[in-house]
């Protein structure tokens, strides 16, 4: 885990992280006494080619600005998880620090900064043979089989999901199932070993949030995201089970394509979207080092760019 400076800022989805980012970039280059910033996305979708308007992702305008990393670097077909996002990163804090620049690590993937600043334990890589038994045996035998068979060979990790937690019951069935071990075994308790500074902005109103979202959703659908994921589905080397494809707003679409019923699919979009947010929200409050933001409040990016220049100056040089 790096020891080197570097800034964080994360926030759920439509919360403003982009204009933020982009602000505190603009303030360093207009200050000579400040280093150069460069943004490392923290965010699982962003990294795919060909996945653009779904991910709301920043602009060739907006990268211009300013350099960006971890975005569009692997196909669609291709896996990615926490432990490559770290190594990427790490190695990307190094590169960034070591030319005298300033990383600013922005996203609302919150599982990729807790791996950053906590570490990962070392859990079996994914293994499609067991994913696609797994999800034979969903489709034969129902959910409550594949929650009865975790209650027997993993309790402790039973108690802590929701009977209806499908994703993570069916990857807790995995990691027993290629490895021999329940889940529960792999993690271990251990302090944050990283306190890097982290800005997080989250609504006083969560209305407003909604409303932001819901109006993102529709922007989406009227910018091309139906003929985006349709496109997708002809390259013909994906699949609704792929991480690519269970990105929210794409699952969603893919669905309504195969059902050929886009009727409701801003209603689904949206409302799988609020989830999110809400998630995001929920792993943010348990993070120690978090500095909170009404993203809400009218100065909004104003207070993002004051509070970057506290934390950065108390940040050690490289």
């Amino acid at each position: 885990m790096s020891r080197l400076p570097y800034l964080c800022l994360a926030g759920p989805t439509a919360s403003g992280k982009t204009a933020a980012a982009l602000a505190i970039a603009a303030a360093w280059r207009a200050d000579s006494s400040q280093r150069p910033v460069e943004i490392v996305s923290v965010d699982s979708a962003l990294v795919y080619r060909g996945m653009d308007i779904g991910t709301a992702k920043p602009s060739a305008e907006e990268r211009a600005l300013v350099p960006h990393h971890l975005i569009d670097i692997i196909e669609p077909s291709e896996a990615w998880s926490a432990a490559r996002f770290v190594a990427d990163a790490e190695r990307l804090i190094a590169e960034i620090t070591g030319r005298g620049n300033l990383p600013l690590l922005v996203g609302g993937t919150m599982l990729y900064f807790k791996a950053l600043f906590e570490g990962l334990d070392a859990m079996p890589a994914a293994d499609r043979e067991v994913r696609a038994a797994l999800a034979a045996k969903l489709e034969r035998d129902g959910l409550h089989a594949l929650y009865r068979e975790l209650q027997r060979v993993d309790p402790i990790t039973a108690a802590r999901l929701k009977p209806a937690d499908q994703q993570r019951i069916q990857r807790a069935l995995e990691v027993f199932r290629v490895s021999g071990q329940p889940l529960s075994s792999f993690h271990t308790e251990k302090a944050a070993l990283v306190h890097a500074p982290l800005i997080s902005l989250e609504p006083d109103d969560r209305a407003w949030l909604h409303q932001r979202i819901e109006a993102r959703f529709h922007l989406m659908i009227e910018q091309g995201l139906v003929d985006e994921v349709r496109t997708l589905g002809e390259r013909g080397d994906l699949d609704a089970d792929m991480p690519s494809m269970r990105c929210v707003g794409y699952r969603q679409t893919w669905e309504a394509l195969v059902e050929g019923d886009l009727s409701d699919l801003p209603e689904r979009g949206v409302a799988a979207t609020r989830q999110l947010a809400k998630r995001q929200m929920t792993w943010l409050r348990g993070m120690p080092q978090r500095h909170r933001i009404a993203c809400d409040a009218p100065d909004a990016t104003t207070q993002a760019v004051a509070l970057a220049a506290t934390l950065v100056e108390a940040l050690p040089r490289a």
